[in-house]
């Protein structure tokens, strides 16, 4: 569809001469990006000390969308000199986040957004629908998870089951004991299990209710404390920069601490625009998240970021940004909040959407990744050029990042623009190669070191193009192999 078809059924629903005026012209200028483009290199976005020009605020977001185009037959990422990456499993349905289970097997959530609540129709949500349609974000949720298990260790999943169905928009899971919990985009629920079981028939327990609504940062992470006695839940906000107003915001922008026992919760750090994937520092026991940070001020803000949390702590959204940096558009200013705001420990880029965070404490990898931080970028829509569409990693020493960022898997992008693949959720394997999520190429790749990883090369083709065989008449290929 061309942005005059969109136009013109934009000015058809409004019916006004003021709709048919913003349908017509300010549109099609949005989707072009009004030529707004960075002026700084996207590696200086990044480190302990990023680079923080003026803001360039636009009336549109930036508009850059990588089309979605999945991956051709037989090709794959680049990993990094070393490494070596295959097909562990090919055929899902959007698969966003992964789990290992302590057996080995490893729970793959295949989601993606929630519906929109009747009534959201301004323009700017149908220009958004649109572009996330264009770069794979625009399918229904499968609203599932499936289970996948390497019986043989050849490095490819032989067996696949639906675990769970008709979830809400799942997202984070966490096994405490022989309760599994499921981060829902309106609650986080929780099922029985037993070790080796292909699928879950139990009706799901509400453990509690979790800001939903209009939903406009819908994933929800979950991550258990070391003794699972607290549960930690992500909740982004429900804007930009609070332009629905902070009555829409109670309890997002959030991480949540949660009482399992009881249900009930508070905020445990706050000011965290949208943030995503959790990790334990090994070195330190803190807890780490990556956060996605805000739009509409240009190419060159602002950073992701990666960042300690601390009880009680305020990370500056939506009144500022790393510390001190005061966003006019959040009204009314807030400067007892601002002046309290505390900095982020590392810069990862501008709309960058670093998504998966996950602390390297496997044995299979060189000790160079050891006690470090690998990071999927989901990559950007909205900035000129392209940031992210890769796994990087952040090396550590004595618990804080120490060095620039590395990049482990790239090639995601092709030499047109196009996404051949978009990297999300990271973790390390039973056996400590790296597991990551690609939510537009379907697949699940397997980073290992490059001299055990012929197994992986082999069976990269087969295992995007055919279902795995399975030992259970439970599984199934639902969703398409």
């Amino acid at each position: 569809m061309t942005t005059n078809h969109i136009a013109l059924s934009i000015s058809e629903k409004f019916a006004c001469p003021l709709a048919c005026l913003l349908a017509c012209v300010v549109l099609p200028l949005a989707l072009g990006g009004c030529g707004e483009q960075a002026t700084l290199p996207v590696s200086d976005g990044f480190g302990v000390k990023p680079k923080l020009p003026e803001p360039h605020p636009t009336l549109f977001p930036t508009v850059n969308v990588a089309p979605a185009v999945g991956w051709p037959a037989g090709e794959h990422p680049v990993a990094a000199a070393g490494l070596a990456v295959g097909a562990f499993a090919g055929g899902l349905d959007h698969p966003r986040w992964i789990y290992v289970l302590p057996n080995g097997d490893v729970l793959v959530a295949e989601s993606n957004a929630p519906p929109r609540q009747k009534g959201n129709t301004s323009i700017r949500r149908m220009v958004m629908k649109r572009m996330m349609k264009r770069a794979g974000a625009g399918t229904p949720s499968a609203n599932r998870i499936t289970l996948l298990r390497d019986a043989d260790g050849d490095g490819r999943a032989e067996v696949r089951s639906v675990f769970l169905r008709d979830l809400h928009s799942p997202f984070g899971m966490t096994l405490v004991d022989d309760t599994l919990y499921v981060a829902n985009a309106d609650a986080l629920v929780r099922f029985p299990y037993a070790s080796g079981e292909l699928q879950i028939t139990a009706p799901p327990q509400v453990v509690t209710a979790l800001p939903a609504g209009r939903n406009h940062h819908w994933t929800k992470n979950v991550i258990a404390s070391r003794d699972g006695s607290k549960l930690y839940v992500t909740v982004g906000s429900n804007s930009n920069v609070a332009e629905n107003g902070m009555d829409e915001e109670k309890d997002r922008a959030a991480i949540l601490e949660v009482d399992p026992a009881s249900g009930t919760y508070r905020v445990f750090a706050s000011g965290l625009r949208n943030p995503n994937g959790m990790s334990w520092n090994p070195q330190t026991g803190a807890l780490w998240t990556v956060v996605n940070e805000r739009d509409e001020i240009g190419s060159d803000l602002v950073p992701d970021y990666l960042a300690e949390v601390r009880d009680g702590a305020f990370y500056g959204w939506p009144y500022s940004y790393f510390g001190p940096h005061v966003d006019d558009r959040a009204k009314p200013p807030r400067p007892d909040l601002v002046a309290r705001a505390r900095v982020p420990d590392y810069a990862l880029g501008p709309h960058t959407a670093s998504l998966g965070l996950s602390f390297y404490e496997g044995a299979m990898l060189s000790p160079h990744y050891r006690h470090g931080a690998f990071i999927g970028q989901h990559g950007s829509w909205n900035r000129k050029p392209h940031s992210g569409y890769k796994v990087i990693f952040v090396p550590f020493s004595n618990g804080r990042p120490d060095g620039p960022p590395q990049d482990v898997l790239t090639g995601f992008l092709d030499d047109k623009g196009n996404a051949r693949g978009r990297p999300v959720g990271v973790v390390a394997d039973a056996k400590g190669a790296l597991l990551v999520a690609d939510d537009v190429g379907n697949v699940i790749w397997r980073i290992t070191p490059a001299k055990i990883t012929s197994a992986n090369t082999r069976a990269t083709s087969n295992a995007q193009e055919r279902p795995g065989e399975s030992s259970s008449p439970s599984a199934s290929n639902a969703g398409g192999w």
